[in-house]
């Protein structure tokens, strides 16, 4: 049973508050570019570092508006064969030699009825622009900055009018174009022509307040005391030289974590033992050693008094 659909929010306000029924706690500035985004129909690209929550944002928007998710993942090497279709190669020969094995020696027409769609893989791209009864779907092209070039200018033809051309069929126009949203770390930049066709948004880490509610929301069971302690020694993390700060995604980790060990609050023993569910580099881990933890330690639980 195909999912209820819903139609777009009809002001900023309503998407925060579609967001936030997805316990995606999002601020104000973001909700515009959505809303923005939704109403006049434009892809969204967003960046920022991993782990901050912009593939999620696809997904709450697919799980609200009771649309249908697509994902694209992006790699080194991606191709049309990988992202838009391919022909099932061999499913057409084995239709070929029963056709010839049942006395069907015309080439043309043979040659018609093996490049018919039964035959054909849609990959995501194409995917996205077939009818769908909930709606247009949620199209989420997740890292495009891990592509090649050559697709990026290739997705910029199918961007611009929503369609794509297969020589044997002919093209194929979506009918009412997706919810496109594009996400980058930005371990290279994305071509301006690209981000001209998108409305922008950098995704940065959230303020304590957001990520104590984003905690909360996520991790039920924590506890008041413990879930103050984690995002203050996360948000102290951040402003230390590491070569990969943790995100959101490892703060609510490192939470669930402490939560499985019955954790009430935290100590420097403790804090050591699970790093490596928020870092994910040895020498990150290195940094902080055992007097470094403590000294983080002390100072989060001084702010936390201090702000009582």
């Amino acid at each position: 049973m195909a999912p209820k659909s819903h139609p777009v929010p009809a002001s900023i306000d309503a998407t925060l508050e579609l967001l936030a029924a997805a316990d995606y706690l999002a601020d104000r500035s973001l909700a515009t570019v959505l809303f923005l985004a939704l109403k006049m129909g434009r892809p969204i690209f967003l960046e920022g570092e991993a782990g901050v929550g912009k593939t999620e944002i696809a997904k709450v928007l697919a799980s609200t508006l009771g649309r249908r998710l697509i994902r694209l993942q992006c790699y080194e090497g991606l191709d049309v064969a990988n992202a838009v279709y391919e022909w099932n190669y061999a499913a057409q020969m084995i239709a070929i030699r029963a056709a010839e094995a049942g006395g069907e020696h015309n080439r043309e027409k043979i040659e018609h009825d093996v490049f018919a769609e039964r035959f054909l893989i849609k990959r995501p791209l194409l995917q996205a622009l077939e009818p769908d009864p909930a709606g247009a779907p949620v199209l989420l092209i997740d890292e495009l900055d891990r592509s090649d070039e050559a697709f990026e200018a290739f997705l910029l033809e199918v961007l611009a009018d929503f369609q794509v051309t297969i020589p044997e069929l002919g093209t194929i126009k979506a009918a009412h174009p997706p919810i496109v949203v594009i996400t980058s770390n930005r371990t290279r930049e994305i071509h301006d022509a690209l981000k001209r066709r998108c409305l922008y948004h950098w995704v940065g880490y959230p303020t304590a307040s957001r990520e104590l509610d984003i905690v909360r929301a996520k991790v039920p069971g924590i506890g008041k005391k413990l879930s103050e302690l984690v995002v203050g020694f996360v948000q102290a993390l951040r402003k230390q030289d590491l070569f990969k700060s943790p995100g959101v995604a490892e703060t609510l980790d490192w939470a669930t974590a402490l939560s499985e060990l019955d954790a009430v609050a935290l100590d420097p023993a403790t804090v050591s033992d699970t790093l490596g569910v928020l870092l994910k580099y040895q020498d990150d881990i290195a940094r902080l050693d055992g007097g470094k933890v403590k000294e983080l330690l002390d100072q989060v639980q001084a702010e936390l008094r201090a702000a009582e």
